[in-house]
């Protein structure tokens, strides 16, 4: 049986979430080596001054899920597969040997500032809770168009969906949405559209970035969650990680994928329990659980036990 890391997206972020990573050289070494890559101190970033940034933001989430698998990894805690939610994809990458940690860090930044630049304001992400894509996507279809773009993004679970554009396109479809049966429209903390065609030249200018990097075949089973699929070819990953801005994000059949692979213990990554609580559904006749709430010890055995085949 195997262990699953999953790596949480935009709107996961907490103020101080790097000050509150465990006490261990793991995360001294991971802070060091982000604040070389970004020259300048990244352990200022998870202020909430500072994560009103999306720029700040990635890259608190890319370090914090670093540092924790290394953490873990440094007490023989190992994941057997990886899965990030949009950003969290590249701290998979990471943890997976596909990247080097400096180039991540690099591309995060180089990523969160296209998509910044590009909608520094009336723009973001709203989670509508309570009906199925089926039933909201000719309520997005109603309000779409040239000048109230809006579209579904995420797909984390049957009834929870997210949708992304312009603050009054989704603003209407939120109110469509209530009347229509849906038990939650809520705006998140994540003031970019991300996961549609409004990114799309953004993902172009990312990828150019990507064309002479450096990578490898993962040494661990890496899932997009993009594709809802596992990929095992370097350049297809990279191409992954560049594309993910502008792709609806899959994570319902990632983790059910997951689940498929013989995944039977899932570990959240910092920070949140967002992640966990989607994958209690698959995982019911195994474990998901957060880094965030549970200590380092209970965490490391949990992960140790999983692949030991102990019940």
């Amino acid at each position: 049986m195997s262990v699953l890391f999953t790596f949480p997206g935009q709107g996961a972020q907490k103020c101080g979430m790097l000050h509150t990573l465990p006490a261990h050289p793991e995360t001294t070494r991971t802070l060091e080596e982000a604040s070389q890559a970004l020259g300048r101190d990244v352990s200022t970033l998870d202020t909430d001054a500072a994560l009103r940034s999306t720029v700040a933001v990635q890259l608190c989430l890319l370090v914090a899920g670093v540092a924790m698998a290394r953490v873990l990894a440094a007490h023989d805690a190992r994941p057997s597969m990886v899965a990030g939610l949009s950003i969290g994809a590249w701290p998979a990458a990471v943890v997976a040997d596909v990247l080097d940690f400096a180039d991540a860090v690099w591309l995060v930044a180089l990523r969160a500032r296209l998509m910044e630049e590009a909608y520094p304001a009336g723009y973001g992400m709203t989670a509508i809770a309570g009906l199925t894509a089926r039933q909201l996507e000719p309520l997005l279809a109603s309000v779409h168009g040239p000048a109230s773009a809006v579209y579904l993004a995420n797909l984390n679970a049957e009834r929870q969906l997210v949708i992304s554009g312009a603050e009054a396109a989704m603003s209407a479809v939120g109110a469509l949405a209530l009347r229509h049966g849906a038990l939650r429209a809520e705006r998140l903390a994540v003031p970019v559209p991300s996961h549609c065609d409004l990114l799309v030249a953004q993902a172009r200018q990312l990828a150019a970035a990507t064309e002479s990097l450096s990578s490898r075949r993962p040494s661990v089973t890496y899932i997009s969650g993009s594709a809802a699929r596992a990929l095992f070819g370097a350049r297809a990953i990279v191409d992954d990680l560049a594309a993910n801005m502008a792709r609806p994000v899959q994570w319902a059949d990632t983790v059910r994928h997951a689940w498929e692979r013989g995944a039977r213990l899932a570990v959240e990554m910092p920070s949140g329990s967002v992640l966990t609580k989607l994958a209690e559904p698959v995982f019911a006749e195994g474990r998901a659980m957060c880094c965030d709430g549970n200590r380092l010890d209970s965490v490391i055995s949990a992960v140790r036990r999983q692949h030991a085949g102990e019940v």
